[in-house]
Formats: structure tokens, C-alpha cells, sequence
């Protein structure tokens, strides 16, 4: 459920030693996210325990429930498992609040984390990153309406909705142009407690800052996408919702860095890089 609170939680890996496949969640309720207590994060319970698939490993020494552990003791993982990731279409001001509102699957194989490397298909064409709030619901739920859309929110993170512009001219499901392995870097954690109504939005390439934007530039606000999805299917604990992209970008290839920004949350920063399974099978 949402919280008024203001807190970061993260899903977490130990460095050392790094067992493929454990996480942990970790909180942190300090303001200033580079001081020493902006870097000392608790060991908590998973934020989502009616799924599965969130639920953290099993206690290992050092990472009892509660116990502090500092910042570089571990390597930030995408937030939560999704069962479902959704973007949103045309939601850009009121042009895009003139059509009716139209939502785009993302495969949930396509979620990455900070710092993993969004890889390029040679044949891929013309791609794109999109910063993009992103919702991080809290629980399941189904006809949600503008007075309950807030209580199965979790919190905001941060996501990259990476599109094939060229694919999308000739996918008109968007699947190959938004799925791909590596299209959605999320992270590095969960905001609670944060007021989304005029968030700057932006992306820095290369180390060039574009032309940012605000989340008060998007067609149709949090509590009504969640309303339009919900009302034609079910959304889970830990799925991700991206709310749109009203800001300027640029193409990426191979050797950039992209970083995305949303006032608030801090950054989200992926290499890019050739597709490792075109290298495997050369």
C-alpha cells in the first residue's frame, strides 16, 4: 500500500560472496542519499509478501532482518520481479490526454538492473531510451477507482522504456520494439512517500544533459492509468507500471552510457552495449 512516509527500499546482492539468484530488501530513511547514513541501509522483509517471487532469501550471516549493512556491500537489482511491466502510449500532454488512453506490454524478461548493460541486435535500427516515472504496485487489485488507485501503490522507481523506433513502424503491437532482453532498466530502488505531480523527468547521454521535462507534462496522471489498467485486468504486488516520456532523447548504440533521471529518486545509469548472444553465436 502507499505510504506518506518518505523511505527507500531496494532489492539488494551481496557482493561477497554473490550466490546467483539471492536477494535480499534493504530500507533506508535518510534524506541526503550520498551522506553516511544515506548509505547505511537495514535489512528488511520483502515489501511485497504476497508474491513469490519477491520474496527475499533465506538469512545468510550478516543479512538478518535488521541488521545494517553498508551500501558497498552490495549491488542494487531491479527493484521487485514483475509478473506484468506496462508502459503507456502517446501520453504527453494534452495531446496525448485528446486520445483515449492506450497501454503496451513489456515482457517482464526484459527488466534489467542499474548498471546491466542494455544490449543492441545488429539489425536492431534506430533505438532510444525513455526516463520514465514508473509505478511499483504494492499489492493486487482489479477496478480500481480514482479514490482506492493511491492504496496499491508502493512507491515510484525509475524505468528506461529502451524502443526500436524502426520496429515500432513496422510492429504495430510494439512487441518487438519495447520487449527485447535488456529494454527495461529499472532502479535502484523504490521511493515511498513521494509527491509525483511536478517531478523533473530527463535523460543525460554521453554525459549531455537533454532537454528534461516534469511528470506534470504527462496526458493522463498516476491514479488514472491505474484506473484504466486495473479496469481490464489484474495488476500484482511488485509489477511496474511506466507513466510516460515527456522529454527529449537520443539514439543510443553500442559504447554510450544512458542515464535517466527523475527528481526525487536519484538516477538510473546502463552501459549499452552490442548484443551478447549475436557474440555468442559468431
Amino acid at each position: 500500500m502507499t505510504s506518506s512516509t518518505f523511505r527507500r527500499l531496494a532489492r539488494v546482492r551481496p557482493l561477497s560472496p554473490a550466490t546467483a539468484g539471492e536477494h535480499f530488501f534493504v530500507a533506508n530513511d535518510a534524506r541526503d542519499f550520498d551522506s553516511p547514513a544515506g548509505r547505511s541501509w537495514t535489512v528488511v522483509e520483502s515489501p511485497f509478501p504476497a508474491s513469490p517471487a519477491n520474496a527475499g532469501s533465506p538469512a545468510r550471516p550478516g543479512w538478518d532482518t535488521g541488521t545494517a549493512v553498508d551500501q558497498d556491500s552490495f549491488t542494487f537489482l531491479a527493484p521487485s520481479v514483475p509478473a506484468n511491466v506496462l508502459g503507456m502510449a502517446h501520453n504527453t500532454g494534452q495531446a496525448g490526454r485528446d486520445l483515449p488512453p492506450q497501454a503496451f506490454h513489456k515482457a517482464a524478461t526484459s527488466v534489467i538492473g542499474p548498471g546491466e548493460a542494455i544490449e543492441l541486435g545488429s539489425a536492431v535500427g534506430y533505438v532510444d531510451p525513455e526516463a520514465e516515472l514508473t509505478v511499483v504496485m504494492g499489492r493486487t487489485v482489479r477496478g480500481l477507482t480514482l479514490e482506492t488507485a493511491r492504496s496499491a501503490v508502493l512507491g515510484f522507481t525509475i524505468g528506461n522504456d529502451v524502443s526500436a523506433r524502426d520496429l515500432q513502424k513496422s510492429d504495430e503491437l510494439w512487441i518487438s520494439a519495447k520487449s527485447q532482453d535488456t529494454f527495461t532498466p529499472v532502479g535502484p530502488w523504490i521511493v515511498t512517500g513521494l509527491d509525483d505531480t511536478d517531478l523533473a523527468i530527463g535523460i543525460v547521454h554521453n554525459g549531455t544533459e537533454l532537454k528534461p521535462a516534469s511528470s506534470a507534462d504527462l496526458g493522463w496522471n498516476v491514479d488514472e492509468i491505474l484506473v484504466y489498467l486495473s479496469s481490464f485486468m489484474t495488476l500484482h504486488a511488485g509489477d511496474l507500471v511506466l507513466t510516460g516520456f515527456p522529454a527529449e532523447c537520443a539514439r543510443i548504440q553500442p559504447g554510450d552510457t544512458v542515464v535517466c533521471r527523475v527528481e526525487g529518486i536519484g538516477e538510473l545509469a546502463n552501459p549499452v552495449k552490442a548484443a551478447s548472444w549475436e557474440e555468442a553465436r559468431a
